[in-house]
């Protein structure tokens, strides 16, 4: 079903932890909340799961208003299912008994046709009768995704699903959930501090600060059309680089001359946001920058660069392209999304 937040804000006493928060989900759209910690993301989700009031706004699934100020539908009404940090599975029933637990009320041959069907659809039909602690983690979190999808809810929410797995196992893991919550066709809102994560589930992301979103959209304009400098610092890897608005919508910086869709006037002061995949590293180019500090990244690295005139750059290079500090490597500029802020000095 649709999920719509719509200006809501949370609060104790006068102080606002939320505030002016609103966003949109399709049916079947996968949604995340990102950001730092005490940025608010939780208190949101607390807020459609009906543990915390609103202050302002409303919280709406479908036709079906959830809450407002002055009443909040129970949450045991709100067909919100919740998959926990922790996973919260009760260590003595099986993995089919954790999924069957939230099925109250159904009727013993059907609560057995929906276990199967949710063992299946997680790819854990030969563990049904496994204990939590004899699974790895990564089925751990499956079971509990199949427990919160086993009532059919309208929506479905989880609170930083992978933070307590590896690096390697989070980024399989959040591709799997992904796909599980997509043959389910449920709706979903995640949170995570993690924009790799983010990117990996999410059809839709919101950046937020100090309990608002500072942008919701996709993850590919999240990265390439930063609609702040905050939501450009945050998200992936870049350097603002100072330039100049010039005539026809160009803008001059050190390393060029851009083609931009700026309303800036000509002669504004800017600063345009470069990623390391904007540089180019090319032994042709007459323009060269000096290596002032790298990361090896296994198939790439990451070089820190210098120009002449000081201005510091991001380039990410094929590994065998192996250069030493201090040393000058042809680089040339090829970026297609010119983002440019006005200059803050």
């Amino acid at each position: 079903m649709q999920l719509e937040l719509l200006n809501i804000a949370v609060g104790f006493g006068t102080a606002l932890i939320l505030d002016d928060l609103t966003l949109a989900l399709e049916p079947g759209e996968i949604g995340c909340l990102l950001g730092a910690s005490g940025c608010g993301k939780t208190t949101a989700l607390r807020a459609i799961a009906g543990f915390e009031p609103l202050v302002r706004g409303q919280i709406v699934v479908g036709d079906q208003q959830l809450s407002r100020p002055g009443w909040t539908l129970p949450p045991q009404r709100r067909r919100v299912g919740m998959v926990f940090q922790d996973y919260a599975l009760f260590p003595h029933l099986s993995a089919a008994d954790n999924i069957g637990f939230g099925l109250r009320g159904v009727d013993a041959a059907r609560k057995r046709r929906r276990v199967a069907e949710m063992l299946d659809l997680v790819g854990l039909g030969e563990l049904a009768d496994h204990f939590p602690h004899q699974l790895s983690g990564g089925q751990q979190q499956r079971v509990a995704v199949a427990r919160a999808l086993a009532p059919d809810p309208a929506v479905l929410l989880m609170d930083e699903p992978f933070s307590n797995l590896d690096s390697e196992l989070r980024e399989r893991l959040s591709l799997e959930v992904r796909a599980i919550l997509k043959a389910a066709g449920t709706t979903a809102l995640i949170v995570t501090h993690d924009q790799h994560e983010a990117f990996a589930m999410a059809d839709r992301v919101g950046l937020m600060h100090n309990g608002r979103i500072e942008q919701w959209d996709t993850p590919y304009n999240l990265y390439h059309r930063p609609a702040s400098r905050r939501v450009a610092r945050f998200i992936g890897q870049g350097v603002l680089v100072p330039g100049v608005v010039a005539e026809n919508h160009h803008i001059r910086i050190p390393l060029g001359c851009l083609p931009s869709l700026s309303p800036l006037a000509a002669g504004t002061a800017v600063e345009v946001l470069l990623r390391p995949d904007d540089i180019v590293h090319d032994d042709a180019s007459s323009l060269t920058a000096t290596v002032r500090a790298k990361t090896f990244r296994g198939a790439s690295i990451l070089y820190s660069l210098e120009l002449p005139d000081g201005t510091r750059l991001l380039a990410l290079v094929p590994s065998h392209h192996n250069h030493s500090l201090g040393e000058a490597i042809g680089i040339r500029l090829d970026a297609e999304h010119v983002i440019a802020f006005a200059s803050e000095t």
